[in-house]
C-alpha cells in the first residue's frame, strides 16, 4: 500500500476550497449587479455566504468589490434621477405658470376695459 501524504491531501483540498470560494463570491457580485443591488463588502458576503474576513484578506476580492463600490457611488441613484427630474420639472412649471399668469393679466386687462366702456354707455343713457 502506497504510503500516505498528509500534507499534499491538505493542499489539495485547500486549493479545491479555494476554487470554490472564488466561484461563489464571482456568482455572488453577479448576481448582486443582475439585481442592482449595492456592491459592498457585507452584502457580497451574505450573498456568497462566506466571511466578510474573507473578502478583506484576498486581494482580488477586496480591490474587485472596492471598484465596483466606488463604480456604483458615482452613479446617481433612481431617487436622485428623480429628484433632478422633478427640479427640472419645476423650471418647467415655473415657465408655464409665468406665461399662464401673464396671459391672465392680459385678459383682466382688456376685460376692465370693456368694463369701463359698458359703464360709459350705461352711465349716457341715464
Amino acid at each position: 500500500m502506497d504510503e500516505y501524504d498528509r500534507s499534499a491531501h491538505l493542499k489539495a483540498i485547500h486549493a479545491k476550497r479555494k476554487v470554490n470560494t472564488y466561484q461563489k463570491v464571482d456568482e455572488a457580485i453577479k448576481r448582486l449587479i443582475k439585481a442592482n443591488e449595492k456592491i459592498n463588502f457585507n452584502s457580497v458576503a451574505s450573498e456568497a455566504a462566506v466571511s466578510k474576513a474573507t473578502l478583506y484578506n484576498n486581494k482580488d476580492f477586496r480591490s474587485r468589490i472596492e471598484t465596483l463600490r466606488n463604480q456604483q457611488s458615482q452613479v446617481p441613484t433612481p431617487k436622485q434621477v428623480k429628484r433632478k427630474m422633478n427640479e427640472s420639472n419645476k423650471d418647467a412649471l415655473i415657465a408655464s405658470l409665468k406665461r399662464k399668469n401673464k396671459k391672465l393679466e392680459e385678459e383682466n386687462k382688456q376685460l376692465k376695459e370693456q368694463l369701463k366702456v359698458a359703464y360709459a354707455d350705461v352711465y349716457k343713457k341715464l
